[in-house]
């Protein structure tokens, strides 16, 4: 018997219905990858990439981890930038937050996280640049908001100090790098208005 059972009962229906509706969807789709984008977000199970943007397989090349965070030491991180960008030639990076992510909630806390700690250290950086801003919020949903949008401005800013990335934009490729964050609660993107073109970095 196979384990988990049911979700390769879920994928033989989902094969079937999409060779239903489009017989040569997978054929195609098996001899190239040409995505215009690539998406950095948080690991939570409820921000999958393709879905929010209601766009096929293919089309969205994705990195995820714990907060969606963008690290110089993170070479799988960096690895998926650098093929994005010099081989895949992707028009734009997206990098999405989401409003109540538990890496940002549990980084502003005082309990020992194990492991994560030293992930979480990152976000914990952002507060500290930002720590008049935040200290300023009364609101802790609020003040946990901010942060997950303050966030996402600190990873676009290493997207674009990422070495593959700096020497495409400085070679004018059409690259673009966007900051944007999710509401789980009513499934809508919100742009944070940071986005770094070959014109303006």
């Amino acid at each position: 018997m196979k384990t988990l059972k049911k979700l390769f009962d879920s994928n033989q229906a989902w094969a079937a219905r999409v060779n239903r509706e489009q017989p040569d969807f997978f054929e195609q789709l098996s001899k190239q990858q040409n995505p215009e984008y690539l998406w950095i977000g948080c690991a939570d199970s409820r921000v999958p990439a393709n879905e929010i943007i209601n766009l096929p397989p293919g089309e969205v090349f994705v990195h995820r981890n714990i907060a969606n965070v963008v690290v110089h030491t993170d070479l799988n991180c960096l690895s998926v930038i650098q093929y994005a960008v010099e081989v895949l030639k992707v028009k734009h990076i997206i990098v999405c937050g989401h409003y109540g992510c538990g890496g940002v909630a549990a980084s502003m806390d005082d309990n020992d996280h194990g492991l994560i700690d030293n992930w979480l250290q990152h976000i914990r950086d952002v507060y500290r640049f930002h720590a008049k801003e935040l200290d300023a919020i009364e609101d802790p949903i609020r003040k946990k908001d901010r942060l997950c949008e303050l966030n996402v401005i600190e990873q676009v800013g290493n997207v674009c100090s990422a070495r593959p990335v700096r020497m495409a934009l400085a070679a004018g490729q059409d690259l673009h790098v966007h900051g944007w964050i999710y509401r789980l609660e009513d499934g809508i993107l919100r742009d944070l208005d940071i986005t770094v073109t070959p014109e303006n970095q």
